[in-house]
């Protein structure tokens, strides 16, 4: 459904030009797609332009075949599109239903009655029914994302992109919104936009990892996994020493006789005691980094 070949989007920064996305090269067909990587990777540029806010610099980007370089493609893109961007302003002074109802008007939905219908429909799909007469600004970070995902879906848009949706959620909320992407996934493309690697794991079955503004992995989550297979291991050290040579450590486990750090890494000859062990997706992301010269510490 969606086919992006060879996209740049260039800024001009205090006089120099900063380089966003580098030659993108993507297809995304239906289901749940991840796009993961470090905050400043691109991912927020590259929905942003897939929504049809940014104008690419160079490339081709076509959804559902329309071409989203021209005036017409983006208003085709625009009309079955839905999009949580990581920060959607909303009038805390409204309730949930008119704060949606309102963004349906902006959609187009003009049928007051089939629009009165949608909004409450997308409110009990979301889990709002109850508290649909709740002013908005009396929400958790978790309910208002909910209404950030309700209006998204009023106009029941073919493609749902979602940017950051977790980031700053409780886990039992992390855990709801991560159910209900799959659930909507079943009958449209939903792209979900994060740097949270358990996001990804959980609900993606094809996945893309970019840095910099290129794409360094395209694959399956079990995919990144295997590229780290001999290069994690576990290794249990007394004091206050840290284990390097390296090594990022991933984890660290305080036991009784000592500290367990989870490692990933090329080399363990100095630590003959390290055992290993196998990747999980984690350890795939932080393999895929480190060989790619851009290795994120975690402690």
């Amino acid at each position: 459904m969606i086919e992006i070949n060879s996209l740049t989007k260039t800024y001009g920064v205090g006089g120099k030009a900063v380089h966003a996305l580098n030659g993108i090269d993507l297809s995304i067909g239906s289901g749940m797609f991840g796009l993961l990587g470090p905050n400043g990777a691109g991912k927020t540029t590259f929905m942003r332009i897939l929504a049809g806010i940014v104008n690419p610099s160079g490339g081709s980007i076509r959804v559902d075949g329309h071409d989203l370089t021209t005036e017409a493609g983006k208003q085709a893109v625009k009309s079955m599109l839905g999009y949580l961007p990581q920060e959607l302003g909303m009038y805390p002074e409204l309730t949930a239903e008119q704060f949606v109802d309102y963004m349906a008007i902006l959609k187009g939905l003009d049928d007051p009655q089939k629009r009165k219908q949608r909004v409450a429909q997308v409110l009990d799909m979301v889990g709002l029914r109850d508290s649909a007469q709740r002013k908005i600004k009396g929400f958790s970070g978790g309910m208002k994302r909910r209404v950030g995902i309700a209006q998204a879906l009023v106009n029941d848009p073919k493609l749902l992109i979602v940017d950051e949706p977790t980031a700053g959620l409780d886990p039992e909320e992390r855990i709801r919104f991560r159910n209900l992407l799959v659930n909507l996934a079943a009958d449209r493309v939903v792209l979900l936009s994060t740097h949270i690697v358990e996001d990804i794991g959980q609900t993606c079955r094809d996945v893309a990892v970019l840095s910099h503004g290129q794409v360094l992995f395209r694959g399956s989550p079990a995919e990144l996994m295997k590229a780290a297979s001999g290069h994690v291991w576990t290794l249990t050290m007394s004091g206050l020493e840290k284990p390097n040579h390296g090594l990022t450590v991933v984890s660290m486990l305080h036991l009784a006789d000592g500290t367990q750090y989870r490692l990933v890494g090329s080399e363990v000859d100095e630590y003959p005691a390290a055992e290993e062990v196998q990747p999980g997706l984690e350890d795939g992301y932080v393999w895929l980094m480190k060989s790619a010269g851009q290795a994120v510490e975690f402690a």
